[in-house]
């Protein structure tokens, strides 16, 4: 055993000593023009027992590292900086890392997340100086331990909180009488959401789609419009609602991209989902899941969540709500049929955390497939774009000409 541990410490020490400079390496992407430091390259050595990461940085940092539970994982939050990494870095971990994931968390703050093989616990986490022509690196050091001894290291390292929900606008609800629709594209700084295999990453596909009906409808003039996100950053699902019901919105139309897993066979099109507290299928079911792992992806603190979500959804599919908000998506289907192409089924139902603002009709748009080679040709196409941006747009005015023109005859 002495040999064998000889050898690993030699080991993680070769690691950190390693060549550093893959800014350097044919292809590396290039440094953003900001001043953030970027980090360059990632290695990991060990095993089961006890594992290294070292993280190069283009200069030196300060970090903090915490463990949160269910599932077991390291945070390590940074200031902001530009991730540099070669392509599916993280997908694959070492040791008692099972994958990990980095980006950017808030505003002027980065984050790695690290998916743990099983309980571990944090023996070393620091930046080390540049020193012998090597970069400044990033050291985190762990070592297997049991359940007990994680769920007790972790209570007592608080998680930072996250960014609260943004206050209620101080316009007064009657200063602008036109009806808010509230855009939320899904995903977001640390969490990319479903990837292609050429690369392309849901959140880029959805902000760009969603700043562009944006624009659409804010031109039309007879509606306010406010975004979860206009930029590259990660948002709490529940922020996301609150957002929304802050702003006492008339519709919440939050917008994603679908993705296939490997066994799933074959699917294409637009899905236009509404909230139940049971899918339409299994399918479904298991999109609710992914889609709702988002707060989890992004390393936050689900302890203190209330457990009440059954009670909570009782509450939360009022009549009304429930009935505007599949009106919309029946009168969305109907926009979307001549122009886009929509899945099979295109109608369906799960219980998705972003649609579960009781007072404000709410749908969750998959726009396709980015496993699907024909939907992702659409997805990234200007063309499809326009055409599909005008016809949500259209919906949206034929959904709130149709309600006054209601109230006009009561």
């Amino acid at each position: 055993m002495a040999v064998r541990a000889t050898s690993l410490a030699l080991f993680l020490c070769a690691i950190v000593l390693g060549a550093g400079a893959a800014a350097e390496r044919p292809g590396a992407p290039a440094r953003a023009a900001s001043d953030f430091p970027a980090a360059t390259d990632v290695r990991l050595g060990g095993d089961e027992s006890q594992t290294r990461m070292v993280v190069d940085f283009t200069q030196k940092i300060d970090i903090r590292a915490f463990t949160l539970a269910d599932p077991y994982r390291v945070v390590i939050d940074m200031p902001q900086v530009a991730f540099q990494f070669r392509p599916k870095t993280g997908e694959k971990g070492r040791g008692l890392i099972k994958a990990f994931r980095f980006g950017l968390v808030m505003a002027g703050g980065s984050r790695i997340v690290i998916d743990l093989v099983r309980p571990a616990r944090v023996e070393k986490a620091l930046v080390l100086d540049a020193a012998n022509e090597q970069p400044a690196r990033l050291v985190l050091d762990l070592a297997a331990v049991d359940r007990e001894a994680f769920m007790r290291t972790a209570a007592l390292e608080r998680a930072p909180e996250m960014r609260k929900p943004e206050p209620l606008v101080e316009d007064k609800p009657d200063a602008d009488p036109r009806p808010l629709i509230v855009i939320d594209p899904g995903h977001g700084g640390i969490d990319n959401g479903t990837r292609a295999a050429t690369g392309e990453m849901e959140k880029n596909i959805v902000i760009e789609f969603s700043l562009l009906l944006r624009d659409k409808i804010e031109r039309t003039g007879k509606y306010r419009v406010a975004m979860t996100r206009a930029d590259d950053t990660f948002v709490p699902l529940g922020n996301r609602v609150a957002f929304a019901r802050a702003r006492q919105a008339a519709l919440f139309v939050s917008i994603h991209a679908d993705a296939l897993r490997r066994g799933e066979g074959e699917a294409q099109g637009a899905t236009i989902y509404t909230l139940s507290e049971r899918a339409t299928d299994a399918r479904a079911a298991r999109l609710a899941e992914a889609e709702n792992q988002a707060d989890v992806i992004a390393g936050l603190d689900l302890s203190s969540e209330p457990k009440d979500v059954a009670g909570i959804l009782i509450d939360l599919v009022r009549r009304e709500t429930k009935t505007f908000s599949l009106q919309f998506a029946e009168t969305l289907i109907g926009a979307m049929k001549p122009s886009a192409r929509l899945h099979q089924n295109p109608l369906k139902s799960a219980s998705f955390v972003v649609l579960k603002a009781p007072d404000v009709p709410s749908v969750l748009v998959e726009l396709g497939y980015v496993t699907t080679k024909s939907d992702l040709q659409s997805l990234m196409a200007q063309e499809w774009r326009e055409r599909t941006t005008d016809s949500i747009a259209h919906a949206i005015d034929t959904f709130f000409t149709t309600r006054l023109a209601g109230k006009g005859h009561n």
